[in-house]
């Protein structure tokens, strides 16, 4: 008798409610603004700082697994990479390989891309930990070219110093609008061209094998983002 009534009541209910006008979908929600989504990811990143200093000197690598779920919202880790691996995963090379030339670069740029996100969220992460709880203010860069497609957003970063660090977040919106992290430049350093040239440098010492480039891929030191 149970289930005859929970079936005769969810009979009745799903004709009430096809009896009913159909009401009109709730509008998207507009995606964040890239000021509004560094600004997110600022707060989301200082509270987990603010946690890691329970364990970080015991588990650092709960802190490094915490910004990586934060980064992965920000970064687009695999444009990312496929812009440093420049000319050797572009449009023209990639048309110009056959079918199996074709699966083996998108699985190199896939690996690359891993690798990318794991150094880079390993280097932004120990620069964050040397600033510690440092103030900063989040405003557009003044001067940048900005559309509806691309902007640039500052980031000054202020600790005993007398000028802020500064952190210039290059950003581009994705297929579904989502303004996502392309570039970044630190202190003046483009941390996009250091490694594309690296990457260029390292694929003419392989002969343009990519896998070994890879493998033997690391963080260039000029780009190593420290706290001082």
């Amino acid at each position: 008798m149970r289930k005859l009534f929970s079936f005769s009541a969810g009979a009745v209910l799903a004709l009430s409610a096809a009896a009913l006008p159909a009401q009109p979908a709730a509008p998207a929600a507009e995606p964040p603004t890239a000021q509004a989504l560094i600004e997110e990811i600022t707060v989301r990143v200082m509270a987990l700082m603010d946690e890691a200093e329970s364990y970080i000197d015991d588990d650092p690598e709960k802190f490094y697994r915490g910004l990586r779920v934060i980064l992965d919202d920000f970064v687009d880790f695999e444009r990312f990479a496929r812009d440093v691996m420049g000319e050797y995963a572009g449009r023209e090379r990639y048309r110009s390989l056959d079918k199996a030339g074709q699966d083996a670069l998108k699985a190199q740029a896939k690996r690359f891309a891993n690798l990318m996100r794991q150094q880079l969220v390993s280097t932004y992460g120990k620069g964050l930990l040397a600033f510690g709880g440092s103030r900063t203010e989040v405003r557009p860069l003044a001067g940048a070219q900005s559309n509806e497609r691309k902007t640039a957003i500052e980031q000054l970063i202020y600790s005993d110093e007398p000028e802020p660090y500064q952190i210039i977040y290059r950003m581009r919106r994705d297929r579904s609008g989502h303004w996502k992290l392309r570039n970044l430049i630190v202190e003046n350093i483009d941390l996009g061209i250091i490694f594309r040239n690296q990457f260029r440098a390292s694929a003419e010492d392989h002969d343009g094998d990519l896998d070994a480039v890879i493998d033997n891929w690391s963080v260039p030191a000029a780009a190593e983002f420290n706290g001082g």
